[in-house]
């Protein structure tokens, strides 16, 4: 069954790679996610392909997806969905909205209003939706992708720590190198577009694999490992607030997604080494001294993981 789930894994992995060229590990990120039952935030500078790869990801499942463009008159509503009164029945009815998909896409998260935001964390953390005190849940599999921009700040609303922490994990696309770039230019406009990727798998294929993954063994040393890590950075001299227990509940997930990706039925430390920046620098505040020095969260979790004894096998 490993060795199914990393074949399938590496399938999805090689077909978004036709539309996003030398951008690996940005990709099977995005994967862990998918396989971890997280959310996305990817945060980059405009043109980099934030809003491409989370189409590429749909494109390449056959389930359902939504854009939902987030901007300042953005209303909750306009989100979750509405109950309209039906004169023909006599009694309300749910019209369910954007966000009842397998993958929804938040563009520009942070140019929506924060009680827009806020209608986004019941459904990101309980995968369901309450309207008129009836809740609504939405199907599976489950995954936000949201992109933002930290370059134009004007007319932006910073997510908050609550809103940062339902998210699995945050990360950057990047520029292309210059081979990568050169080929994007060489197949444009008669190269792969998005609308044309084939589908690789079902959605019932990626709710076998969330299972399958939700089962890989972990040793007690390596829970330890993550609770150490943890640990670490809530007495950081670095971080004024550090990664709660739901960061290292995210962690344990992606790290199990990992190990099957490789074709293990197991997880070893390498695969949380691996993945701590990803999923916990988002999560860490600095303190006001730190970050007069420039130092970032990815540098002290960095600092924490170099100085922490990686279990070893027995």
């Amino acid at each position: 069954m490993a060795g199914q789930f990393a074949q399938r894994f590496q399938l999805l992995a090689g077909n978004i790679e036709r539309i996003i060229r030398g951008k690996h590990e940005a990709i099977e990120l995005a994967l862990i996610c998918l396989f971890s039952e997280g959310h996305l935030l990817v945060e980059d500078v405009p043109g980099t392909g934030k809003t491409t790869l989370a189409r590429c990801v749909a494109a390449s499942v056959d389930a359902e997806w939504r854009r939902i463009q987030f901007t300042p008159d953005l209303l909750p509503s306009d989100i979750t969905g509405v109950s309209i009164y039906n004169q023909a029945h006599q009694k309300f009815e749910f019209h369910h909205g954007p966000v009842f998909a397998n993958i929804v896409l938040a563009d520009e998260i942070n140019r929506a209003s924060p009680k827009t935001q806020a209608a986004l964390l019941e459904v990101m953390e309980e995968r369901r939706v309450t309207v008129d005190a009836e809740p609504h849940p939405v199907p599976r599999p489950f995954l936000v992708v949201a992109t933002q921009n930290p370059v134009d700040m004007d007319g932006t609303y910073p997510l908050p720590e609550a809103q940062l922490d339902r998210f699995l994990m945050k990360i950057s696309v990047g520029y292309p190198d210059h081979v990568s770039e050169v080929e994007v230019l060489k197949g444009m406009p008669t190269g792969p577009q998005v609308e044309r990727l084939p589908v690789v798998a079902r959605a019932s294929d990626v709710s076998g694999m969330i299972d399958f993954a939700s089962r890989i063994h972990v040793a007690d040393p390596v829970y330890d490992y993550i609770v150490a890590v943890c640990a670490a950075t809530r007495a950081s001299p670095h971080l004024r607030l550090g990664a709660s227990p739901r960061g290292s509940l995210a962690l344990l997930r992606a790290a199990r997604v990992k190990a099957a990706a490789a074709g293990r039925h197991y997880v070893v430390p390498e695969d949380v080494k691996a993945l701590a920046v990803p999923v916990l620098a988002h999560r860490l505040i600095l303190t006001p001294e730190a970050e007069l020095r420039d130092v970032t969260t990815a540098a002290a979790l960095g600092e924490i993981l170099a100085g922490m004894p990686v279990p070893q096998a027995a």
